[in-house]
């Protein structure tokens, strides 16, 4: 079993990567030791039809069957009702502060899952048990919880660290083809940021991920795990080094909001502002030509990327909602080599008019 640590100051846990853990899931949950109360699962109908079964007959020798709290799938339920529905439900049954909750399914369930673990009784413990290719490399790991406002991704949240992520590779095998397209977006980020060893690995492996072998796919998984784990761990809440994981992220927000996060699943978001942060990157003069070819070629590799619609002008105007932006400094990661990206904060509004454009007149040529 492979065991990334992650330690920041909200707490120090490991991803625990091995294919077949479920099997085992109650042993290594009861690992944490905070297992002392009732334990609550927030999954989605469709994950628990698939996995249900065996979820629970690793809980079959307790004492005590988990609790199933049911969460309806897609990003449009990533709300603040939907957080108070699951805590009004458990609260109906009788979760107290020793309760323990665990996120059964992908990065929407993750994400609003440690939301409500960092609320509850003003803060319980939880576990990752991540269900999808992008949450197990991505959302599983660094502690960022939220939900959504009809304005914003992400805009209501904090950050509450895991006990433990547990990521069980096989879970993947029913993974529809697109989700895994677009998980393996954020493989590729983190080899344009920060591993262009990685990179290469990628495009060598690139038809074998997309096939599904379970070999490629757990050693994306570590090494993608990895690079996070050594990012969060250097910088927890985002103040620096973190804000490098939101490369591509300004303008796939954007996307995600001008189509109501019905049109595009979050990775195809991220691969369309990737193309835009590359293009501006080249602009500047920052990325060699050569090399921003190669991260496209990559990218659209994993295609057909959905096409949408929206205005420039639309766009620009959400990344001014952002989070990610501090007074009115409009901070934009760049990368500027395999392997390297920056943040910078002189990016002009020209500047990102001109690399969204450059983004549409793509989507047009070349998304399905």
């Amino acid at each position: 079993m492979a065991s990334i640590p992650v330690k920041t100051a909200g707490g120090n846990y490991s991803v625990r990567v091995q294919p077949g853990l479920l099997q085992n899931l109650s042993a290594h949950v009861r690992k944490t030791g905070l297992a002392k109360g009732k334990i609550f699962v927030v999954t989605t109908p469709e994950i628990w039809k698939l996995w249900g079964k065996k979820f629970l007959a690793s809980f079959a020798k307790d004492t005590a069957a988990p609790e199933i709290l049911f969460l309806p799938s897609g990003e449009r339920h990533k709300r603040l009702a939907s957080v108070e529905k699951l805590a009004d439900a458990m609260v109906e049954r009788s979760a107290r502060r020793d309760s323990l909750l665990i996120a059964f399914g992908g990065g929407v369930a993750g994400d609003l899952t440690g939301f409500l673990a960092a609320i509850y009784m003003r803060g319980i413990s939880y576990v990752q048990v991540p269900t999808t290719y992008l949450a197990q490399i991505d959302s599983s790991v660094g502690g960022k919880t939220g939900v959504n406002l009809r304005t914003g991704k992400n805009l209501i949240g904090s950050f509450h660290q895991p006990a433990v992520v547990l990521t069980d590779p096989k879970l993947l095998q029913t993974l529809p083809p697109r989700e895994l397209r677009a998980g393996l977006v954020e493989s590729i980020k983190a080899g344009v940021l920060g591993d262009g060893a990685y990179f290469n690995w990628l495009e060598k492996n690139c038809g074998t991920l997309l096939r599904g072998d379970l070999n490629a796919l757990a050693q994306a998984i570590h090494v993608s795990v990895r690079i996070k784990a050594r990012i969060v761990s250097a910088d927890e809440r985002e103040s620096g080094q973190r804000m490098l994981l939101n490369l591509g992220h300004t303008i796939g927000h954007a996307i995600e909001a001008a189509t109501q996060y019905r049109k595009l699943l979050h990775g195809e978001a991220i691969a369309w502002g990737m193309i835009a942060a590359v293009r501006l990157a080249e602009a500047r003069g920052a990325l060699q030509s050569a090399e921003a070819r190669r991260i496209e070629h990559l990218l659209l590799r994993l295609g057909p990327l959905p096409k949408f619609s929206t205005t420039a002008q639309r766009l620009l105007q959400l990344t001014d909602a952002d989070k990610k932006n501090r007074s009115r400094t409009r901070n934009f990661i760049l990368p500027v080599k395999i392997g390297k990206a920056i943040v910078v904060t002189d990016v002009t509004t020209k500047e990102m008019l001109v690399a969204i454009r450059s983004m549409m007149q793509t989507v047009q040529e070349m998304g399905a």
